[in-house]
């Protein structure tokens, strides 16, 4: 069996797609799996690190302002699609996966067009263009909200089987993974982090408070994304009970170590703090398309699983988490309500389906 995923740009997109491919492995350990996506995105260093092999496709997202990029648009377009059918042609696969982002739309188009069963995995409430737009051809569409089914214009082809996160992704003891990071196992984390590519606002609120968490015995985990990386080390200079990484491919002991996480809304973040049960405090992406960082974390806010702060009143972060970190029981009620909204199956009913497409692709060339 020989499986394609297509999808990146962001870690959102990128790592459901290494949990459905973890997930198949596992189910059919002789599957031929490979990744096509950005060569300067983040699936250009992270596949090959999980011993996958990768075709770059040359890519990108429409810009709507005028610009250079925008009048090169349609050659990447052109150029996209010959390289996917390219990937098809060598590859040869049985199914084509494509988890969203800008470079899944030429490789799952041209995939469908050549015969090849496809499969989608949308994780956002309100899913992207491309998704969008690839679901008229696409043969499953597996999505992570009921309310996303409205926006598919043909239901029957779509699936709710949650957000799939990592197997490898688990618990850990508190105690040992605070010790990776050499950090006190007897004091509590806040693990903050912004996504795989960092949050500017998130990052200059944590750097105003670390001061006060000090005070308080609260050690910071950072993943400050490449951007603030330098600002963070600057401000964290001399504390022993500050880490700061520009990216973190440990993130089991990342949130393993944690008593509190502060992050963005993505909704892969989401299901991975909800299958580990972890609490939060939420800063939705205020630009996210359709807002759906927002709905994303209003909803756990809801269920009693986190705190949403808005990213435009980040100066008040500080205040909210040393408030929960003082308080051990809303920190537990908040860790049992995130843990009830985990779907920790969720990649393996995804390459079931897999499985189950690639038996239909004998005939249909």
């Amino acid at each position: 069996m020989t499986i394609v995923f297509a999808g990146g740009g962001t870690g959102g997109h990128l790592f459901p797609g290494l949990a459905i491919a973890e997930a198949l492995q596992s189910k059919v350990p002789a599957a031929r799996i490979s990744f096509a996506g950005s060569r300067d995105k983040i699936e250009a260093t992270v596949v090959p690190r999980h011993g996958y092999e990768f075709d770059p496709v040359w890519i990108s997202g429409f810009r709507r302002r005028l610009s250079l990029s925008t009048f090169v648009f349609p050659l990447k377009v052109a150029v996209s699609l010959w390289q996917a059918r390219g990937i098809i042609r060598r590859r040869r696969p049985d199914v084509v996966v494509g988890t969203g982002g800008y470079v899944s739309g030429p490789v799952v188009y041209m995939a469908a067009r050549m015969g090849v069963p496809t499969l989608i995995q949308e994780q956002n409430e309100y899913p992207g263009v491309t998704t969008r737009l690839l679901a008229k051809r696409a043969d499953e569409v597996h999505i992570t909200f009921e309310e996303t089914r409205a926006h598919i214009a043909d239901a029957r082809v779509v699936h709710v089987t949650g957000n799939p996160v990592r197997s490898s992704l688990r618990r850990l003891p508190t105690a040992n993974a605070r010790r990776v990071w050499g950090l006190d196992p007897d004091r509590p984390v806040l693990f903050v982090f912004g996504g795989s590519l960092g949050a500017s606002s998130i990052n200059t609120a944590v750097g105003g408070m670390l001061r006060s968490l000090d005070e308080q015995g609260v050690q910071v985990l950072w993943q400050t994304g490449a951007r603030d990386a330098q600002a963070a080390r600057d401000a964290a200079a001399g504390s022993a009970h500050v880490v700061v990484r520009e990216f973190i491919h440990e993130m089991d002991a990342a949130y393993s170590a944690a008593t509190l996480v502060l992050c963005r809304a993505g909704a892969t973040s989401l299901a991975e703090l909800t299958v580990l049960g972890l609490p939060s405090v939420l800063v939705p992406y205020p630009h996210a398309a359709a807002d759906h960082q927002r709905r994303n974390a209003r909803a756990l806010e809801n269920a009693g699983a986190a705190r949403v702060v808005e990213d435009g009143q980040a100066r008040t972060l500080g205040a909210v988490v040393l408030e929960l970190l003082r308080d051990q029981d809303a920190l537990r009620r908040m860790s049992e309500a995130a843990a009830r909204l985990g779907r920790p199956d969720a990649a393996s009913c995804i390459a079931d389906a897999v499985i189950r497409l690639a038996g239909t692709k004998t005939g249909r060339r």
